[in-house]
């Protein structure tokens, strides 16, 4: 299948540079690319293919004086400018593509490995993100930028950039919670009491009316909810192992980090706790931490181990390719949403702009 081949590619291209740092960040740049074309210029693949469809012909009667009274308004404004400008539906792809990719980037250039970092967003939040859920893409994206400025200690750009992440998808506005750990010098007490604000900060927004439309827009199947409740476990074990193996190599190597570190392990492992209430809002909620857990992975190897240095390491990997593997082979609506992939870099198939 295309996509677990391009899934073991890259993580083989990742080991095979793994004692060429030049060379790693070298590739970096045409991988990034590549992905990039690879999510926006897809045609007809995606879960919410159809969904976002339905929104783009809908923002074509948009009132622009409600524009300030509608959640996630800057979303409705690309989508009512693209109907304007004539544009087919799948520029949206690209803009949301553009945007995510461009945040990942962003916070790619912080780690000392940055196709590592890459490759292993690829086979859960790049398919599901800007592949699929392309508003939460976009949020995402602009999230990382904010990460950056959350490392900086710069509280005022942290809380801006996530302000607009909001204005695409308005489950972005739970990390102005970690507005305490930003301001000021990285403490115990500001960790523990964003962590204290986040579990039932979450809880408001997952019964939300926002919450709700997210519930009515991706619990369709069980096989969806049981997927769900997959992805948020492997963040809760990401989390206990950060805390058991990672914690206090990370402090020493990298006590700039630390707080984002520990406050995004956190968050992985109460976004386990959510699934009691809503596999799929855990879930929605998950794909906003794993920039965080793939940048934990992706620094294994730079981290003083005593014994099976090699196997931490790879474990991040492996795990994720099994995880890929049985998703992506066993789950009937991975085969209904991405199989087969289509692009339209040279041309619409059919000649038709839209597809419908």
């Amino acid at each position: 299948m295309l996509y677990l081949g391009l899934t073991s590619f890259l993580f083989l291209l990742r080991y095979a540079l793994a004692g060429l740092g030049i060379a790693r960040v070298q590739i970096y740049y045409p991988v990034l690319f590549g992905l990039f074309l690879f999510a926006a210029f897809r045609y007809q693949v995606g879960c919410d293919w159809g969904g976002y469809y339905v929104q783009y012909v809908s923002s074509a009667d948009l009132d622009w004086s409600t524009l300030t009274s509608i959640r996630e308004p800057i979303w409705w404004a690309i989508l009512a400018w693209i109907n304007d400008a004539g544009l087919p539906y799948p520029v949206t792809n690209i803009m949301s593509s553009a945007v995510f990719f461009s945040g990942i980037h962003v916070l790619a250039r912080r780690q000392p490995d940055p196709l590592g970092f890459l490759v292993l967003l690829f086979p859960i939040l790049i398919i599901n993100m800007p592949m699929s859920g392309i508003r939460q893409g976009v949020a995402i994206g602009l999230l990382c930028i904010a990460l950056t400025a959350f490392i900086d200690r710069r509280p005022l750009r942290f809380a801006l950039w996530v302000v607009l992440a909001a204005g695409f998808h308005a489950s972005a506005l739970i990390f102005m919670l970690l507005l305490p750990v930003a301001i000021g010098r990285y403490t115990r007490g500001r960790l523990i009491l964003a962590a204290i604000l986040a579990l039932p900060g979450a809880f408001f927004l997952a019964s939300s009316e926002a919450a709700e439309v997210v519930s009515s827009r991706y619990i369709d199947t069980g096989i969806d909810a049981a997927g769900a409740a997959f992805r948020v476990g492997i963040l809760g074990l990401s989390a206990l192992y950060f805390f058991l193996f990672l914690r206090r190599k990370w402090l020493l190597a990298w006590p700039g980090d630390y707080s984002l570190a520990s406050a995004g392990a956190i968050g992985m492992a109460l976004t386990f706790l959510l699934v009691p209430v809503s596999t799929v809002i855990g879930d929605r909620f998950g794909y906003y931490f794993i920039p965080v857990q793939a940048m934990i992975f992706a620094r294994i190897p730079y981290l003083s181990f005593r014994k099976n240095a090699g196997l931490h390491s790879a474990l991040p990997y492996l795990g994720l390719l099994l995880v890929f593997a049985v998703w992506s082979q066993l789950s009937g609506h991975f085969q209904q949403c991405y199989i087969p992939y289509q692009t339209w870099i040279l041309g619409f198939p059919g000649g038709d702009p839209v597809g419908f």
